[in-house]
């Protein structure tokens, strides 16, 4: 019987593969960019993390540099000590300087000529002579201007003078003797004429700071500062002639060219018009206690609405 060749699927160890053709030779493909990095970083690993703490290092150093520049919060106390040393380099303005400040443009001189009886004319040159020097305050900026009757009282001609030098012949609006206030109308004004800021008294108290504004004995302007002394006071006039009642009783220094004149608060509003002052001697001058009618009262003799 004929056996069947026996054979092996190997293939032979001596047959030798056909050489592949030349097309077919692959070629190593190119590094690429990171392939190259990593290697460049593998050669010089020991360099890199030098370099690496070293910058590392200096940006510390920067860092801390920058925090020493840097100001430090300043403390309470720090800013205190500043702020005083401040103000006791430019010290600000008293509130008197500053409320005395703010009513100065509303206030004017008020003269009163040629009283009843007089010739109208002085014997050397036909000058009215002057009966009443008072003051005035402007309540609206169309010339309305706010003083004591006392002032004006008889005189046949009126003439005021703003705080700029501007003299101008006024006329009597309407009067109110209770109160012994007077509304006077400037024939000429001045160019942008500010009207006083009138306040309340509702809020006033003993204690509260003030100041009296005017033309004491003709001169001035002139302040003086003090305080409400009182409320609600009674004052008869040295005549006896006539009561006031509900006034203003205040310590800051009013002598005769006060009247007619604000009694201003620290805010340089108008609280009052100073209208007597009390001196048990008749001597007319100020001992400490000055009477203002409140003004709510002098408002309402201008005819303005109540507060």
């Amino acid at each position: 019987m004929k056996k069947a060749p026996l054979y092996s699927r190997s293939r032979s160890p001596l047959r030798s593969e056909p050489a592949p053709a030349a097309a077919e030779v692959a070629t190593p493909a190119a590094p690429t960019r990171l392939a190259r990095t990593l290697a460049f970083a593998a050669r010089h690993e020991r360099r890199l993390w030098a370099a690496t703490v070293l910058l590392l290092l200096i940006g510390f150093g920067v860092w801390q540099a920058q925090l020493a520049r840097a100001p430090k919060a300043l403390t309470i106390e720090q800013i205190d000590s500043a702020m005083r040393q401040s103000l006791t380099d430019e010290p600000l303005p008293s509130p008197a300087t500053q409320a005395y400040d703010n009513i100065l443009p509303s206030v004017v001189r008020v003269v009163g000529l040629m009283t009843e009886g007089d010739d109208g004319s002085d014997k050397e040159g036909g000058t009215p002579p002057e009966r009443g020097v008072g003051s005035g305050v402007v309540i609206i900026d169309n010339g309305t201007i706010l003083t004591n009757l006392h002032v004006i009282n008889g005189a046949k001609h009126v003439k005021v003078t703003f705080s700029d030098g501007l003299e101008s012949d006024a006329v009597v609006l309407s009067t109110q003797p209770e109160n012994d206030l007077a509304v006077l109308r400037a024939k000429r004004i001045p160019d942008d004429l500010p009207a006083a800021t009138l306040r309340s008294t509702a809020d006033l108290s003993p204690g509260d700071q003030v100041i009296a504004v005017g033309f004491p004995f003709g001169i001035g302007p002139s302040v003086s500062a003090g305080i409400v002394s009182g409320l609600k006071r009674e004052f008869r006039s040295p005549e006896g002639q006539q009561m006031l009642s509900n006034l203003i009783q205040f310590d800051a220094a009013a002598n005769p060219g006060n009247s007619g004149g604000p009694l201003v608060t620290m805010d340089g509003e108008v609280v009052g018009i100073v209208t007597a002052i009390l001196n048990p001697s008749h001597q007319r001058v100020f001992i400490g206690i000055g009477f203002a009618v409140p003004i709510e009262n002098a408002a309402a003799a201008a005819g303005m609405p109540p507060f």
